[in-house]
């Protein structure tokens, strides 16, 4: 049964919350005793003191690691071993589902309806799809000259360290760490110091599952812990998400590291293009409203442009402002609310100033440009401009807040020429009751996912998932994932 507001209160003021790194398969606090606070984005209480590992917790750590991958305790094991071990892990994940969500709420300030139908959800059947998908995949007999054997095989890459972001903490962890260990590699977490909550308590949780120490290892702490991992010339692969200018310095450590392999799933500005003859335009007013106001715009792949056709566009900003009423933030506790607060004041500060610039530079309000609730949190309102011009910066920067930028267009062409006149190529989409438009426009747009009449469908993981241009490299999600955690041998045997 659902909980209620004061429910979800009653386990939150009962909730004991664990704060240090998990290495070597214990809780363990920084040599230096250094910590940082966590802090409860719609309330400003501190949640907890959480440990800041420095060198001497990463170097500890990646050899952990590396013992733990070379003694072949789990990259040794069958695939159906590891896959049962790993559905352990994704039980125990639902087990404490309830206790998850709330960590994720109070840490984030999501929406507790959301941190559990989706986040903990969602990293509950990412982990239980690779458990399963493992023992399924095999290598290749190449063709060869009938006195040779040829083998093509995939073997685990080795230690893997996972930096990843602070807007779906426990979900793109997953993405990361469910492939890399269903592979058979060691995996290094480092959760965002804005969100590390999940991430620290998945680490009890995978060694109950019987991940052996030091398979499983998480490293909270800021920026330095990252770059670090990305510098470290015993870590074999980083997978990172998060913005297109820390990937770069990743891509840069890694380079001037060990050339460890970097996968890189990065920033989006997301094209949502609303033809004249789209099928419902009140349908794709209420979806390019959740588009870009679920998760308070935190969302790598939010659609924060809006191209409107101008023969429609009077009718779909009227059903827009009518959609938005619907987002208004609120408790994130309280399971009616559709919209928390902003993770930070780093990032809250960032969306507000975002909205100034857009006005300054002439984008008309159509809804919101105001904080709310600025007794209790950080609370931002829905956002949406209709913009005079597509090169204002509010249409070509990633905001990563509630805020979309609505742009006008006439023709075919012009909509494809903006949508993709972008350093981003994450996600698109285009609303048109033509089926050769839907085919030839979504042909046209450089972007790695393309949605046709909807937004952000398709939540399983048979998708893969990343984008093109300064969108990263590489794919979470799906069997192509486990690619980027193996390395590819070919094996030759010369027959008598």
């Amino acid at each position: 049964m659902s909980r209620t507001l004061q429910a979800w209160q009653e386990m939150a003021a009962q909730l004991a919350i664990e704060g240090r790194a998990f290495i070597k398969g214990e809780y363990t606090a920084s040599a230096d005793g250094r910590t940082f606070p966590c802090v409860n984005p719609a309330n400003g209480q501190e949640l907890a003191r959480i440990s800041w590992c420095g060198q001497p917790e990463v170097d500890t750590a990646v050899a952990c690691a590396r013992q733990a991958f070379e003694s072949g305790e789990w990259s040794g094991l069958a695939p159906l071993a590891r896959g049962r071990i790993l559905k352990r892990f994704a039980a125990l994940i639902r087990e404490h589902a309830d206790e998850l969500s709330l960590l994720e709420t109070l840490d984030a300030g999501k929406p507790i309806s959301d941190t559990q139908s989706v986040d903990v959800a969602g990293a509950a059947y990412c982990v239980e799809w690779f458990a399963e998908a493992i023992d399924k995949i095999g290598g290749e007999v190449a063709p060869v000259d009938p006195k040779l054997v040829g083998l093509v095989t995939r073997e685990a890459v080795g230690v893997v360290a996972a930096v990843v972001p602070w807007n779906f903490p426990i979900l793109m962890a997953s993405w990361k760490f469910g492939p890399a260990l269903a592979a058979g590699n060691a995996v290094i977490v480092k959760p965002s110091e804005k969100s590390p909550l999940t991430a620290i308590r998945l680490g009890a949780l995978a060694r109950e599952a019987g991940i052996p120490a030091g398979i499983f290892q998480v490293l909270p702490g800021a920026g330095d812990v990252g770059r670090m991992l990305a510098q470290h010339m015993d870590i074999d692969c980083i997978a990172f998400t998060g913005s297109t200018g820390v990937g770069k310095l990743i891509a840069g450590y890694a380079a001037e590291s060990n050339l460890k392999r970097v996968w890189l799933e990065l920033g989006g500005k997301s094209p949502n293009i609303v033809l004249a003859d789209c099928p419902d335009i009140r349908k794709a007013a209420r979806t390019a409203a959740a588009a870009i106001f679920y998760n308070m715009g935190e969302m790598c792949t939010a659609g924060s442009r809006v191209l409107v056709q101008r023969e429609v566009k009077d009718a779909f900003l009227a059903a827009f402002r009518e959609a938005a009423q619907g987002w208004q933030p609120g408790n994130p506790l309280d399971p009616d609310t559709s919209m928390g607060a902003i993770v930070d004041r780093i990032q809250y500060d960032k969306v507000l100033g975002y909205i100034e610039k857009g006005l300054a530079e002439g984008a008309q309000l159509v809804t919101g440009g105001k904080a709310a609730h600025t007794d209790t949190g950080l609370f931002i309102e829905p956002t949406a401009f209709d913009c005079p011009r597509a090169d204002l910066s509010i249409c070509r920067e990633e905001i990563f807040g509630p805020v979309l930028s609505i742009i006008t267009f006439d023709t075919v062409d012009e909509a494809v020429a903006i949508a993709n006149d972008s350093e981003y190529g994450l996600a698109a989409a285009v609303w048109t009751s033509n089926l050769t438009t839907a085919h030839q426009v979504s042909r046209r747009l450089r972007a790695g996912t393309v949605w046709v009449n909807c937004y952000d469908e398709g939540g399983d993981m048979n998708f893969p998932f990343g984008g093109f241009k300064q969108s990263g490299n590489g794919r979470d999600k799906s069997l192509h994932a486990l690619e980027k955690y193996t390395e590819l041998k070919s094996t030759l045997i010369k027959l008598a």
